[in-house]
């Protein structure tokens, strides 16, 4: 066991340290032969992705890079010293990835997924092999918590089966608002925040006067004009948030400082798109041909092809409730510090898209009510990010992560602060045989949703029925 535990390490290790945009096109294309593509075909298309997430990544370093330092300044200008890092998702990647639990956390993942796909219990077929290390590192902080490796694999799956059920409890909403035909997204860091949005949005739709109020992207376009567009919001953005930052005790170099920062976020919202477009033209047939795989040993039944989150967050709604986001987050942070928030928000910033990507389809592109919403999610995030952050750290020192920004404590947003991470860290500190009642609960609410799904398609079937009866009848009449 040893000896197998071992070589699954060291292969983690090295698809690890080659990275998302490395690892992703060796997957895909050995997937899409899989799944009966030809050589070619996977080839092509697994390169695609891979140069999609490197445009993506590229865009959103551009943002890390230039927000952070403003970030930073904010938080010494206001005299508040956070003591928990935010490291950011590639580090949270390495670490889940390099624990025991990541080294078998593909084949495990695979297993589930076809498992819930056999019983029913799921209709997304979950393509996003790379993501798998969202529930390696629930998994990791389980197994140390419990010092139970079993416990830990256990934890793994359970959360694999809540994300699953997320993703085809949201996925009419998803496919609507995107306009991505039978797409889900199981996605570890955005799934989890669509159980606050909605009844978030149902508070919202009752509030006179608010729920009246229209903040969608074309709406806004339509009121301010050029002023409206996405990157002029980044330029208005960037401006704002390097005031807040820098100051302009130094005009000099305060001035470049905030202009860079403004025209790098006024690119970002015009390029992140566009760098998506990439991953798309990548994920497409990879996708059909999944839809293909499952329709023909599943036939007779609907099926979502589950897919990474990056796909919609250059949508301009997303991106701008993200850029508002940036400096609210900080705030809160500092706001937060003086009731046992200690988590300095980073790196992650650049990865808010991630974290409001589903819940703005629910709040119909709204930005107003994104910001608020997505403001509440990580105000509660914080204090689980710095609750979690010592058990963070010790899984991140066991899987050889080394820490050189010589903070002692260290977590992240997208995980750190994730509401499931925060229930599954709670529930282990009980017992390990609390991952026995989770897994009773994740599965009734996988029954629960699977049984919606099949109300849905009968009153969509109906729909569609009177659609075709009333359409006959006019052309009778005619």
């Amino acid at each position: 066991m040893n000896i197998i535990e071992d070589i699954l390490t060291n292969i983690t290790s090295y698809l690890t340290a080659l990275g998302a945009s490395v690892t992703l096109p060796i997957l895909i294309t050995i997937f899409g032969m899989i799944l009966g593509q030809k050589f070619s075909q996977a080839l092509r298309a697994g390169v695609l992705i891979g140069i999609g997430f490197i445009g993506i990544n590229l865009v959103i370093g551009l943002m890390a890079g230039t927000v952070g330092p403003a970030a930073q300044a904010l938080a010494v200008n206001l005299g508040v010293n956070l003591t928990v890092l935010d490291v950011g998702w590639p580090a949270s990647a390495a670490i889940a990835f390099g624990s025991t639990i990541g080294a078998v956390i593909i084949p495990v993942g695979i297993l589930v997924n076809m498992l819930l796909l056999w019983s029913g219990l799921t209709r997304t077929f979950n393509i996003d092999l790379w993501n798998f290390w969202h529930f390696a590192l629930v998994g990791a902080l389980v197994g140390a918590v419990t010092d139970n490796f079993w416990i830990g694999i256990a934890a793994a799956a359970v959360h694999m089966v809540i994300v699953l059920a997320l993703a085809d409890l949201s996925a009419p909403m998803i496919q609507k608002y995107f306009n991505f035909p039978d797409i889900s997204f199981p996605h570890g860091t955005s799934a989890p925040y669509i159980l606050f949005a909605i009844p978030f949005n149902w508070i919202f739709d009752r509030i006179p006067g608010f729920r009246n109020l229209k903040a969608d992207p074309q709406t806004i376009e339509k009121r301010f004009g050029v002023f409206g567009e996405s990157m002029i919001l980044g330029l208005v953005l960037g401006i704002i948030i390097g005031l807040a930052g820098f100051g302009f005790d130094d005009p000099r170099e305060d001035s470049i400082a905030i202009l860079v920062l403004a025209i790098s976020l006024a690119a970002v919202l015009l390029l992140l798109p566009r760098m998506v477009s990439i991953l798309m033209e990548g994920l497409i047939p990879v996708s059909d041909s999944a839809r293909e795989f499952v329709q023909k040993r599943f036939p007779g039944r609907k099926f979502y092809i589950g897919l990474d989150t990056a796909i919609a967050v250059g949508q301009p709604a997303v991106l701008a409730t993200s850029l508002v986001l940036v400096p609210v987050t900080v705030l809160i942070a500092i706001a937060l510090a003086p009731l046992g928030n200690q988590v300095l928000p980073l790196v992650d910033l650049a990865t808010l898209p991630f974290i409001v990507a589903m819940m703005v389809p629910i709040f119909r592109g709204n930005i107003v009510r994104s910001v608020i919403g997505g403001a509440i999610v990580i105000a509660i995030g914080l204090f689980i990010a710095t609750a979690t952050a010592p058990q963070f750290t010790a899984i991140a020192e066991a899987s050889g992560f080394s820490d050189n920004q010589g903070s002692q404590l260290i977590s992240s947003l997208v995980d750190g602060a994730n509401p499931l991470t925060g229930l599954f860290f709670g529930v282990a500190n009980l017992g390990g045989w609390t991952i026995a009642v989770l897994a009773v609960l994740s599965l009734g609410f996988a029954y629960w949703v699977s049984r919606l799904e099949k109300k849905r398609d009968i009153v969509r079937a109906q729909v569609e029925a009177d659609a075709a009866a009333a359409s006959d009848e006019e052309a009778a009449k005619a």
